[in-house]
């Protein structure tokens, strides 16, 4: 076929919302637009919507995506954005079998979108908000000009990783990170009886209490009260920066959280919309003289390259072991308990809530709890997975171990804050002089030197004063500094 139609494609929605509907998938209102590959690369360039504010970097990602898929290095069928309504982009080469199994695929992930809590606090009118973003964005290369604005751009998009995800979940009163704790009174000693005061509070007592104060009150306050891991947010607070640089920092954080969720639910989320094109294909969509290609697409989906982990095979894999699991009543005290090979791999006491327990995974989890809580000894073994390392006698890649507890613990450290480094701002008023002192909590890996050095420059550029970074490298606590001229490093006892 080589044009589908609105109507067409509308023909086959309204043979595939019902079954969604039938299976207790419940997606958000979703409209389906068919593009050519052209313009599918550059929504993709774009992270799924028809504006982004200009930078040179969705041109760089275009670049790669139209290279990749003109050389036959993958394709993308399909595109999906949160929203409400959901905006899904299909390919106009694709297959009937091709555009019903994306439709299936599409679904499942409106239905995460809306139903995982981890979205719940997501923006779903951002469709309208980046084209706002990109206006406000082109009224200020018209004012300050291109290069004054696309140089503070690079510097704003080289930090936005540096956010909190959880504190979209933390219920405030007010504005809380200036809040600074009340000074203490001077407390006198509780007596029982009045005539007693002056023997337990006597002058001498009183005149060292308030000594201890005049003494607290010319100390300074720390300065944020607490270490803040929203290091974007601090900056806008407090960095000296003109309105229209706050305005662009502001935007670029609001994008780095909306973005959040979908780095947070990877595996979960393209797991999901696989096991569901999949369950809703060969139960209720596929037609007999479609098996064939039908497998053909579906095992490409689900393949996996050397060198990388396939979240959408992961994730499909292990909703599958979930849903086999919870229906054969495989879990519980009695399950870990029994060491008995055959009585583990005949057990079933068709219970049948694989799908009641699939639904509430997909409600409260993301993938760091989901790889925690569910993957397990037994589909480690089953999927041959292991943890490999590069041999530096041999020049090769080769297989370091297959400990279960090694292969968990792997992944879970990949997707810790998303595998970023963790930073706090511990001090913004370091020595006293108006300095920013932030903290690196290190979880066994050094970070990358370069990059981190990078790094300090850009936030100085923001901050306008020295800014240093306490770190770990080689098992040694180090404090990596820059003072706009020069870049330090000095071990710290």
């Amino acid at each position: 076929m080589n044009r589908w139609t609105h109507d067409m494609i509308q023909d086959l929605v309204k043979t595939i919302m019902p079954v969604v509907l039938k299976v207790g998938l419940n997606p958000l209102d979703t409209v389906f637009e068919v593009v050519d590959y052209e313009t599918m690369n550059q929504l993709t360039a774009y992270g799924g919507f028809p504006k982004r504010f200009p930078h040179w970097s969705f041109g760089m990602e275009y670049e790669q995506i139209r290279k990749s898929y003109r050389y036959g290095l993958h394709r993308i069928y399909e595109m999906v954005i949160n929203n409400d309504p959901a905006y899904a982009y299909l390919l106009e080469s694709n297959t009937r079998l091709d555009q019903k199994m994306v439709i299936a695929h599409v679904y499942a992930h409106a239905d995460f979108f809306k139903n995982n809590m981890w979205f719940s606090q997501t923006n779903r009118k951002m469709l309208d908000t980046m084209a706002n973003h990109e206006s406000v964005v082109r009224k200020y290369i018209d004012t300050y000009g291109p290069e004054e604005v696309e140089k503070f751009l690079d510097v704003c998009l080289s930090l936005e990783d540096l956010i909190d995800f959880h504190s979209l979940f933390i219920r405030r009163t007010g504005d809380e990170v200036d809040e600074v704790p009340p000074r203490p009174q001077i407390q006198k000693l509780k007596v029982d009886r009045a005539y007693m005061d002056a023997y337990i509070n006597p002058p001498e007592f009183i005149e060292a209490q308030k000594e201890k104060h005049r003494r607290l009150r010319e100390t300074p306050q720390a300065f944020p009260p607490k270490p803040q891991k929203d290091v974007l947010l601090f900056l806008i607070q407090h960095a000296p920066l003109e309105n229209w640089q706050k305005v662009i920092l502001s935007l670029v954080r609001e994008e780095s959280y909306y973005f959040a969720p979908q780095r947070a639910t990877k595996i979960m989320n393209e797991g999901w919309a696989t096991f569901w094109h999949s369950y809703l294909m060969t139960h209720y969509l596929l037609e007999p003289d479609e098996v064939v290609e039908y497998a053909d697409k579906h095992s490409g989906v689900v393949a996996s390259g050397p060198g990388r982990l396939n979240p959408y095979k992961l994730g499909y894999e292990l909703w599958q072991d979930i849903l086999e699991r919870w229906d054969k009543g495989r879990f519980g005290p009695e399950w870990d308990q029994c060491d008995d090979l055959n009585r583990r791999k005949n057990w079933d006491r068709k219970l049948g809530l694989g799908m009641q327990k699939i639904f509430e995974v997909r409600r409260v989890a993301n993938d760091l709890t989901f790889i925690d809580q569910y993957l397990t000894e037994d589909f480690c073994y089953e999927h041959k997975l292991f943890v490999y390392h590069f041999n530096r006698e041999t020049g090769m890649y080769e297989i370091k171990n297959r400990e279960f507890r090694e292969i968990k613990q792997k992944i879970l450290f990949q997707l810790t804050n998303f595998g970023k480094p963790i930073i706090y701002v511990q001090d913004g008023n370091y020595r006293n002089r108006g300095e920013l002192y932030l903290k690196h909590v290190h979880e066994g890996i050094d970070l990358d030197i370069p990059y981190a050095r990078e790094t300090l420059m850009n936030i100085y550029r923001l901050w306008k004063r020295p800014v240093h970074l306490e770190t770990v490298l080689q098992n040694r606590r180090r404090l990596l500094s820059y003072d706009g001229g020069n870049q330090l490093e000095v071990q710290i006892a």
